[in-house]
């Protein structure tokens, strides 16, 4: 399944969605998609059929930034079975997870 990314601008953000295989394959097109976008964002994983570890690593990069640059930034829809290199790496624990859009933007404020 090619990557699909698909943005949108909901209450300030920018919600980008994700569709497909997140690997060493499709990185260099997320992360220039990711450069692409406005500084507050929301990543909605719902539709990743599977992650890896490179993957993973410019999604922590990229919350990384957020911090330092004082922006928000949020993962919705994470699924255990198609992510779990998140929980492996011990990151589920670290990185702001939602379970919904209104989930991320209420808690985002």
């Amino acid at each position: 399944m090619p990557l699909t990314l698909t943005s949108s601008a909901t209450d300030g953000m920018t919600v980008v969605r994700v569709d497909g295989v997140l690997d060493a394959t499709t990185r260099e097109q997320f992360a220039d998609f990711l450069a692409s976008v406005g500084p507050d964002l929301i990543l909605d994983l719902s539709g990743v059929t599977f992650m890896d570890s490179r993957a993973l690593g410019l999604i922590v990069h990229t919350w990384q930034t957020s911090l330092t640059d004082r922006k928000r930034f949020a993962l919705i829809g994470v699924d255990y079975a198609r992510s779990k290199v998140m929980w492996i790496t011990g990151l589920a624990d670290r990185l702001p997870l939602y379970d919904t859009l209104d989930d991320a933007l209420e808690a985002l404020g």
